[in-house]
């Protein structure tokens, strides 16, 4: 029996071609759709996963309400991880590190000592030795349990311990960072290399035993620049232990504040809940957390499986519309085969096996389609996934899968055919399957208005992307060259400034690792209003030079900018932007003092810049001319660029002939902060794209077999004096009216959708009715041309052909 029926299915797919290719082809398509998805939904689901006791590993994050506004952020004082395992008893061990730039995290660097060539290495950070043993860090020289217990001790990763040490024997080996011979550090551990992600992932990590950034610090309830995390015990009742962690605000945070007697930091502190996320949902579910890591969104995990989830329904969709549509052709058959004998169960198994033949070739197809695409997918995520083709649950799932999928694709088509009664068939009342097609009309109105939704968004994302880079942003990122490791040059690098602006190619040049992109230095203060300490305000203050707003064109609203002529704009006078005017209620902010502890002057007021990306909202900003020699930024002449690097270059390497010459472009450095959103546009073009294709290829099988079942009609009405236009109207205004009603279902689903998304930028574009137009007219147009092939075909039919038989 089961013979039999690979014999009739081997004969259905020769027979035609046409719909098999359409049926197998388009559910390969969603099945490669799918694999790409789930390897990454896979692959974003398993960061931090590695950890054993993931369960009782959190991170410590405050909630409180300021100026009005929710704020959920990560950073901590020093005391506060100590404070934390002393005072609570369910709490095991306790951790910190610290990524801020201010105190000589992030990028440097560095030489192995008794060599003169440094090399430039980033992702250096500070940490406790407990964080390691929270984060179970395995190593593959050293051990855990003491590699930063120890002054002046640094753990290296495996990848630079090969790097630097490729005969190995990395630990005991001394680093020199920043040309600091002072400070040099001892290896003491290498990271073991391993595939497992963590959203703690880090090259180089220093610790921070018998190390104060400032004096006193270890004792400071104020500032706040460290990450904390912990670990419990397993008897402990997490949302308890929240509640009791309120006392740490009680007990050191609000005396000190009553002793200043700030009535708005007062009540921020007493509006301050602790929060404990587990370490294993960081990466995906941080939305909203001020942590500075770069990490992803659940909800884009899920609209991405939803997206192949829906690719894949529309690929059975087309599967089922095709089936019944080709009724008329199997009607003879069934009614045959009944009047023979046959029972209805024969007739669903046989289609059935049909149903699970094509699901199994359109598998075998789908996972080869998606090998093929994975490098392009990779290169589009920023992922470095793979098919794991040596995993014998990898194969046991796609077996399964084209067996469930196949099975639930024919099962409508399997009862549906087998429901003919013989004499009906046999009398010829069912010879034009195609024009019952309710479920046939409402499967093509459910492809398309998934279709549309998926252009409307890819529309609204790419003018999105459009709106940010090209933003008036207060500043001028265009040719500013971005010169990095400026450090080392120490003493000279004034005179390295000096000789820059020597050459022809260079406008101005400044000196400041501050800059308004993601990666360089921030340093936040609480500021108010000399004698008025009771309204403060978070805002940032950056360390310039004279020559800082000219070089990045920043405009002066008010005031002057810092002169050489003034001494004192080297002490106490300072420049604020008009956030920080507005935000305090200065009145004339010319010659005002504001303090953040620190009395300075205001000499001017720069119009509003963006600090980061668009989005976040622009904060109050507080310059001061002071040594943040880590960056150099050259505005250069427009139309001599690559004469200007060759220029700047040679100077680099008369000053450090043992440090290769680092740059970007400032505008670069923009785009690359919005890269997140730009992946997401390719993301959504790749999947719209398949998702259209798959509804083509259905709405063209269709058109096709709707051609073949009425080419009698047709040429009796063109011998009958029917027009070329009249014959093309009717083969196609059944399927417009179905692809219209599809647009105005997609329209709200697809506004709603993109007005969540947009939520996300403090600085968005605005959903205009054109952009629903646009997207209505790309869908019907690609409707007509897919029908039209067809159908300008049959208008054109040659009558004596087609009733030659007749």
């Amino acid at each position: 029996m089961f013979k039999n029926h690979l014999k009739i299915a081997w004969r259905t797919i020769k027979n035609e071609k046409l719909f098999t290719f359409i049926k197998i082809g388009g559910l390969a398509i969603g099945i490669a759709a799918c694999v790409l998805i789930a390897l990454f939904i896979q692959d974003e689901l398993s960061y931090d996963q590695h950890i054993v006791e993931k369960d009782n590993v959190f991170r410590v994050y405050s909630e409180g309400v300021y100026d009005g506004d929710k704020e959920r952020v990560t950073w901590f004082q020093a005391p506060f991880a100590k404070a934390l395992k002393t005072d609570f008893p369910e709490i095991e061990k306790s951790g910190r590190y610290l990524t801020s730039e201010l105190f000589g995290a992030g990028n440097k660097q560095l030489r192995i000592e008794g060599e003169i060539q440094n090399y430039f290495e980033s992702n250096f950070i500070f940490a406790d030795q407990e964080l390691l043993e929270l984060f179970e860090i395995p190593f593959v020289e050293g051990k855990i349990e003491n590699a930063l217990s120890e002054p002046a001790t640094i753990v290296i990763s495996q990848d630079k311990a090969d790097k630097y040490f490729p005969n190995g024997n990395a630990v005991g080996n001394t680093l020199i960072l920043d040309n600091d011979t002072n400070k040099p550090y001892k290896i003491t551990g290498v990271m073991k290399n391993t595939s497992a992600k963590s959203h703690f992932d880090y090259d180089f990590i220093i610790t921070m035993e018998g190390r104060d950034f400032y004096p006193g610090e270890n004792e400071n309830w104020r500032a706040t620049n460290y990450y904390t995390y912990i670990k419990i015990n397993d008897q402990t009742n997490v949302q308890q232990l929240e509640q009791k962690l309120l006392s740490v605000v009680e007990k050191y945070l609000i005396p000190i504040e009553q002793e200043n007697g700030n009535a708005d930091d007062i009540k921020y502190l007493k509006s301050l809940q602790y929060k404990l996320q587990p370490v294993h949902e960081i990466h995906l579910r941080s939305r909203g957390i001020q942590d500075g890591l770069k990490h992803s969104d659940i909800r884009f995990t899920w609209l991405f499986a939803a997206i192949a989830g829906f690719i894949l329904i529309l690929a059975c969709i087309n599967f089922i519309n095709l089936s019944t549509a080709k009724s008329a052709n199997r009607a003879k058959e069934v009614g045959l085969r009944k009047t023979i004998g046959a029972f209805r169960h024969n007739l669903v198994s046989q289609f059935l096996v049909e149903s699970i033949l094509f699901s199994l070739g359109s598998f075998v197809i789908g996972i080869g389609l998606a090998w093929l695409l994975l490098p392009m997918f990779n290169s589009v995520a920023s992922k470095s996934l793979f098919i794991p083709w040596d995993q014998w649950w990898f194969i046991l799932i796609m077996v399964a899968s084209s067996l469930f999928i196949g099975f639930l694709a024919g099962l409508y088509p399997a009862y549906y055919l087998s429901s003919f009664k013989p004499i009906q068939v046999l009398k010829g009342s069912l010879s034009i399957g195609s024009k019952s097609g309710k479920l046939r009309s409402g499967l093509v109105i459910f492809q398309f208005t998934t279709s549309i939704v998926l252009i409307i968004s890819t529309l609204v994302i790419h003018q999105q992307m459009d709106f940010i880079l090209n933003k008036e942003l207060g500043y001028s990122k265009d040719q500013v060259l971005v010169v990095k490791g400026t450090s080392t040059l120490g003493d000279e690098v004034e005179n390295f400034k000096d000789q820059l602006l020597q050459l022809p190619e260079v406008k101005h040049v400044t000196i400041s690792e501050y800059l308004p992109i993601e990666g360089t230095k921030r340093n936040t203060n609480q500021f108010w209003e000399d004698g008025k300490r009771e309204t403060t305000i978070g805002g940032q203050i950056w360390r310039v030079d004279h020559d800082y707003l000219k070089t990045l064109g920043i405009k002066l609203k008010e005031g002057r900018d810092f002169s050489l002529d003034f001494a004192s704009d080297s002490i106490e006078n300072v420049i604020i932007n008009q956030t920080l005017v507005t935000k305090l209620g200065l009145k004339d902010p010319i010659g005002k003092i504001i303090t953040n502890g620190r009395p300075k002057t205001v000499i001017g007021v720069v119009e509003d810049f963006h600090l980061n990306n668009l989005k976040e909202d622009i904060t109050p900003l507080v310059m001061a001319v002071g040594n943040s020699q880590g960056i150099i930024s050259v505005k250069l002449s427009s139309a001599q660029i690559d004469s200007a690097l060759s220029s700047i270059a040679a100077v680099w390497q008369t000053k450090v002939p043992n440090q290769s010459f680092r740059y970007t472009f400032l505008d670069q450095d923009f785009a690359l902060m919005h890269e997140d959103v730009q992946r997401i546009g390719k993301i959504f073009n790749a999947f719209a794209f398949l998702a259209i294709l798959v509804a083509c290829l259905g709405l063209f099988a269709l058109s096709a077999f709707m051609v073949e079942q009425r080419k009698k009609e047709i040429s009796i009405r063109v011998v009958l004096g029917a027009s070329f236009r009249s014959i093309y109207k009717l083969l196609t205004i059944n399927f417009l009216k179905l692809i219209f009603v599809a647009v105005l279902i997609s329209i709200p689903i697809a506004w709603y959708m993109m007005s969540r998304w947009l939520e996300d930028f403090a600085y968005r574009m605005s959903i205009g009715w054109e952009l629903f137009v646009e997207g209505a007219i790309i869908a019907l147009l690609i409707a007509i041309f897919t029908i039209s092939y067809q159908s300008i075909g049959a208008a054109l039919i040659k009558p004596l052909k087609s009733l030659r038989t007749e």
